[in-house]
């Protein structure tokens, strides 16, 4: 609303009234009013008002209103937020029913719904309305109607929030049965698929072991004929191993007797080579003259030794030089 319109309004405004009758409204000016909390009596009457804005209800300082004679089909369901109102003047409208909110106006005491279409229910509570006593029981007796209307809107929306409770309860117990089944399947293919890992590492565990035993077997076998081998080669090595002892033995038997002769038998048995060896032999013919054996043998090749090499050389049948 423009200035001119909140000047106006003050125009409108004496002690505590409004009065905003016969102005043509087709709308209520809820801001510019609210600007007026001390005008607790507002005359809307005789204008062109078919509805009232949910706004309107804000105005709880409003004691006394008066919309008669206007084109109003409904009133706003918050309409109970007036909580200081006492008195209303619904005359010559086109109503046919009352929001049920209005059972929270406790203060009300006069209510005049004379000349509109009510449904009949409503319009035999309300009754005439022909002067100010029948006001006050219309106000009384549709505040009762509207009460128990209340209260029916109340269980009616109750039941109705105790059904979609009960669907709600239902939708999440069947969503928990879904989740339940869903999880019971997990579970069983879990339980499934560690069943076949258990038997494929059973299956794979066993053929290790298999392989292993197959493995130990050959082992046990080659290791078997391994030892038959040795076993039967061993005598042949003892025997090749005994003859190759005793022909070593015997080449350094020879050796020594070589040696050994060289050195009594030629002219290098002055030499100082041949002083160890013959101080060896000596010792040992010393202690070989002990035995008869041995004995005879040194006497024998003592006589050779001491027989003139000519005369051996002709016992031999060699010829002279």
């Amino acid at each position: 609303m423009n200035k001119s319109k909140v000047v106006n309004l003050r125009d409108k405004i004496s002690d505590n009234e409004m009065d905003l009758s016969l102005c043509n409204l087709t709308e209520v000016p809820v801001k510019e009013l609210a600007a007026f909390p001390k005008a607790t009596v507002l005359d809307l009457s005789c204008n062109n008002l078919a509805t009232l804005p949910p706004e309107f209800c804000s105005l709880s300082h409003i004691v006394k209103l008066d919309l008669s004679k206007n084109q109003l089909v409904s009133l706003p369901l918050e309409l109970g937020r007036l909580v200081n109102l006492q008195h209303l003047d619904l005359y010559n409208n086109k109503l046919t029913t009352l929001p049920t909110s209005l059972s929270q106006l406790r203060n009300l005491k006069w209510l005049d719904l004379k000349d509109n279409p009510l449904e009949p229910t409503l319009a035999k509570v309300a009754g005439d309305c022909l002067d100010e006593k029948q006001c006050k029981l219309c106000a009384f007796k549709v505040l009762q109607h509207m009460k128990v209307l209340q209260a029916e809107v109340d269980k009616e929306r109750e039941r109705r929030l105790l059904k979609e409770r009960e669907l709600e309860r239902k939708k999440e117990a069947q969503q928990r049965a879904k989740e339940a089944r869903e999880r019971e399947a997990r579970k069983r293919e879990k339980a499934e698929e560690k069943e076949r890992k258990r038997r494929e590492y059973d299956a794979q565990k066993a053929a290790r072991v298999a392989q292993e035993q197959k493995e130990k077997e050959k082992t046990k076998q080659r290791v078997q004929d391994n030892t038959e081998e040795v076993v039967k080669s061993a005598p042949k090595a003892k025997r090749s191993l005994l003859a190759v002892m005793l022909k070593l033995l015997l080449l350094m038997l020879v050796c020594v007797a070589s040696v050994v002769a060289v050195c009594q038998l030629t002219d290098l048995r002055r030499e100082e080579i041949c002083a160890p060896i013959n101080l060896v032999f000596e010792e040992a013919k010393s202690w070989a003259q002990g035995q008869e054996v041995v004995r005879m043998i040194l006497q024998k090749l003592s006589d050779q030794k001491q027989q003139p090499p000519s005369t051996a050389v002709e016992e031999k049948g060699w010829p002279c030089s």
